[in-house]
C-alpha cells in the first residue's frame, strides 16, 4: 500500500485543542518531526485538519 510522509513545519502554539490532538495522533511533537503513515482516508482526514501546520510528501 502507498505511504505518505508527514512533516510538521509550523508550531502548534495558539492552535485549537483538537488540532493539537490531531498532531499528537499523527505522532508529531515539534517542528521538523517527520512520520511515515499508510495513505488511507483516516490519515488524509487528519492531515486536512492541520494542513496549515504540515507538509505531505509521497514516499
Amino acid at each position: 500500500m502507498a505511504q505518505i510522509e508527514v512533516k510538521q513545519v509550523k508550531s502548534s502554539i495558539g492552535c485549537k485543542k483538537d488540532q493539537i490532538a490531531t498532531l499528537k495522533a499523527l505522532g508529531l511533537k515539534k517542528i521538523r518531526d517527520v512520520k511515515v503513515h499508510e495513505d488511507n482516508a483516516a490519515i488524509r482526514g487528519m492531515v486536512q485538519k492541520v494542513v496549515h501546520l504540515v507538509e505531505v510528501r509521497d514516499v
